[in-house]
């Protein structure tokens, strides 16, 4: 981690503005994401590449496999004994900031 940092009333404002301004930027990246989703996909010969005068926009279509955890578990007759010899615990630490 870094070198602890002087934590103040200020900081902690600071953050908790910097992440509401960061949930509002997503919100628009988001809107703007699902329009060009929409449109590529709207039919066969949509386009797929969209250009802006910085930066262009490919939405990219793919097939993803996942494995049905809970399921396999269950039709292998796995204990939860077994599961625990191959779970592995990570401390975890993170910040929550709410609105007084």
């Amino acid at each position: 981690m870094n070198a602890p940092l002087n934590v103040t009333s200020l900081s902690i404002d600071t953050l908790g503005t910097l992440l509401a301004e960061i949930a509002d930027l997503t919100r628009q990246a988001d809107a703007i994401k699902d329009a060009l989703k929409d449109t590529a996909t709207a039919t066969i010969d949509a386009p797929k590449v969209f250009e802006g005068c910085l930066f262009k926009a490919t939405v990219i279509e793919q097939n993803r496999t996942v494995v049905d955890y809970k399921s396999l578990v269950r039709d292998l007759g796995i204990t939860q004994a077994e599961i625990d010899l191959y779970t592995k615990t990570t401390a975890v630490i993170s910040i929550k900031t709410t609105t007084r």
